[in-house]
């Protein structure tokens, strides 16, 4: 079933929806189980699955000297969709990106989910490689997520790379976008990154989900500036409970986004780690229920895979 039908049948009410990791290469998935059982009885509509590309690690060789070598750190994206659909009876999202894909590796991973019955798909660009800082595309794939895009459109209207197949067969994938309401740290400014967000939307995407935010604000004047510039689609919004002092520092650092006066100071005037978690908690509670009183239809919750904050933030809101 596609996101767009679980929100067209909400009947008014708010949904739960949450995002994991893969685990890291070596883990089990047994892990991500763990994670998300805790979750269950909340009735998340759907799961993202975070997608990761390679990066370079050093490795010591002999004489005490490094080699540099390429690696994927968290695989599995596709086969994880999979098992929590066979786990849950869960709609699952996987994440699509260009970074480190050629066009056909795309098509190819779009056929195996078109064949696994995975109705959805996020659209990202994706970061850089880690230690090069700017984003570079595969020499034959996509270098934007508007082209990204557009291959799954392609796709869902029975236009594959190859133009010689014989009544190649649609698919039918639900799309959702990535939003910024704080802007994406690449854009020159807001206006720009909405100008292309709409083109997204113009060009078939079917839904948003927000970059995470700690101030409501935030999101409240960005709906409204994409409602008046034409773009109708459903954002949902996307939060993370802070849990420790450092995210007050690592989260802004690493997803440009910007803290509120009054969250920063209650944090650094709490005196241990269990006082921190649980002001990050209550201030999530308190955004949630801001958030389900402007009726927006889904709450969705980036776990980093790890539950126990989240479970504490749905108790109090669904």
């Amino acid at each position: 079933m596609k996101v767009t039908e679980h929100l067209k049948n909400n009947q008014g009410k708010t949904l739960f929806s949450i995002e994991i990791l893969p685990p890291l290469k070596g883990e089990s998935i047994q892990n991500i189980f763990a994670a998300v059982d805790t979750l269950m009885e909340f009735k998340p509509v759907f799961i993202d699955v975070t997608y990761h590309r390679e990066e370079y690690v050093y490795r010591e060789i002999q004489n005490g000297l490094l080699k540099k070598e390429l690696t994927r750190k968290r695989p599995g994206t596709v086969a994880i969709c999979a098992a929590l659909m066979n786990r849950y009876k869960v709609e699952t999202v996987p994440h699509i990106i260009c970074g480190g894909f050629s066009r056909e590796e795309t098509e190819n991973a779009l056929i195996d989910l078109h064949f696994l019955g995975i109705d959805n798909v996020l659209v990202l660009r994706g970061d850089p490689v880690k230690s090069e800082g700017v984003f570079v595309a595969h020499a034959e794939g996509n270098r934007y997520a508007s082209e990204l895009l557009q291959q799954v459109i392609n796709m869902n209207q029975g236009k594959y790379l190859d133009p010689h197949l014989q009544n190649p067969v649609p698919t039918n994938f639900c799309i959702g976008v990535a939003a910024y309401p704080e802007k994406h740290f690449e854009a020159p400014n807001l206006s720009t990154d909405m100008k292309y967000l709409k083109m997204k939307i113009d060009m078939g995407a079917d839904y948003v989900v927000t970059q995470m935010f700690f101030d409501n604000q935030v999101y409240f004047d960005f709906v409204k500036k994409c409602r008046e510039i034409g773009i109708d689609a459903p954002i949902i919004p996307g939060l993370k409970p802070l849990t420790t002092k450092a995210q007050l520092s690592a989260l802004p650092r690493a997803f440009h986004i910007d803290m509120p006066d009054d969250l920063v100071k209650a944090v650094e005037q709490c005196k241990d780690n269990e006082s921190i978690k649980q002001v990050g908690i209550e201030w999530c509670i308190q955004q949630s229920k801001e958030l389900i009183s402007f009726g927006v239809p889904c709450l969705h919750y980036y776990t980093m895979s790890k539950s126990t904050a989240i479970k504490e933030v749905a108790q109090a809101v669904f």
